[in-house]
């Protein structure tokens, strides 16, 4: 793939509408400075200068689509709480459309708090309820995933473990955009892996691609032997491992294996790489890429954010930047 020809499914990106199906955070960040220990504990004491708040989890997605110019459906739930009205604000300022905001008033809103101090992170405190979600939560996520699917040309689930992905969630929405012939990539936890059944792509992290296979990844060979497994227990067409500092490796419908090395100048802060991934891999095969060609693409995008501290997108001066060392 050259730079030419990354650059013309880039350039497509403003045209596409996708659905961004998942667990939904805020990310809040409050930023200081240390300059003495606690005389109550053994702990450093930060002086606060300044917070913030990002969407994070699938709301990380939904902020990288919107970054590079396409339009994003998020569907998730929150809480009838402050932290999700703030959220719903948040969306809205990113001009994401709202009706799939789902109130369920039985949980909080997942909130994660991050105290950093010198851009180092000292503790993170979360609020959250993980337990799955009542039939009728469901019934509400299906229908605004259904109503969303029409205007929608890929899916997008992203899986946190927060309790909105069911089997049965998992089982509709994966098989109703099947049934509408369109494109579905997952970024997978360990605890639902056996219910992505039939997706398209899914994007599992070595530590995980390891766990759900039962194989260690150590050469070759047992990548290949772990990528194969997961295409077996999921009936999946495409297998995308993220490596870390080893970059992605691909086993594609064909069984092809391919080897996507990092082009990561600088690892500062990993917190939202495989939002960053999955949301630019579905993009770019949305806009006409295949497979191969859109985990380059997203491969280069990781690249960016990693460089960036807390949860952060790609813009698309920043990703045509990174795309040039392609070659023309």
């Amino acid at each position: 793939m050259n730079q030419r020809h990354a650059q013309q499914i880039v350039s497509q990106f403003p045209n596409r509408t996708l659905i961004v199906l998942g667990d939904l955070m805020l990310d809040e960040f409050i930023w200081g400075e240390v300059r003495r220990i606690s005389p109550e504990a053994p702990v450093p004491v930060v002086e606060v200068k300044r917070e913030s708040w990002h969407l994070g989890g699938a709301g990380n997605v939904v902020s990288n689509l919107i970054e590079l110019g396409a339009k994003a459906l998020p569907i998730g739930i929150i809480g009838d709480d402050e932290t999700g009205k703030l959220m719903a604000r948040k969306f809205a300022d990113r001009g994401a459309d709202p009706r799939g905001l789902i109130i369920d008033s039985s949980r909080p809103t997942t909130r994660k708090t991050r105290i950093l101090a010198h851009s180092q992170q000292m503790v993170r405190a979360d609020r959250e309820n993980r337990s799955p979600i009542s039939a009728e939560i469901e019934d509400k996520v299906i229908a605004a995933f259904s109503a969303a699917l029409t205007e929608a040309e890929a899916v997008i689930v992203s899986d946190y473990d927060k309790g909105l992905l069911t089997p049965r969630v998992l089982e509709e929405v994966i098989s109703a955009t099947h049934n509408a012939g369109k494109i579905v990539c997952l970024d997978p936890k360990i605890k639902n892996f056996l219910n992505y059944q039939k997706v398209d792509v899914i994007t599992p992290n070595q530590p995980e691609a390891e766990r759900a296979s039962g194989i260690e990844i150590v050469d070759d060979a047992s990548l290949i032997a772990a990528a194969h497994r997961i295409r077996e227990l999921l009936d999946c067409a495409n297998v995308l491992i993220t490596r870390g500092e080893h970059g992605m490796s691909l086993l594609d419908a064909e069984d092809r294996l391919t080897h996507i090395p990092t082009v990561a100048r600088e690892v500062y802060d990993v917190t939202g790489a495989g939002d960053t991934v999955v949301a630019t891999l579905t993009l770019a095969m949305a806009a006409g890429a295949n497979v191969a060609d859109a985990a380059v693409i997203a491969n280069h995008a990781a690249g960016v954010v990693v460089a960036k501290v807390g949860t952060a997108t790609v813009t698309p001066t920043e990703l045509a930047e990174t795309l040039l060392d392609l070659g023309t």
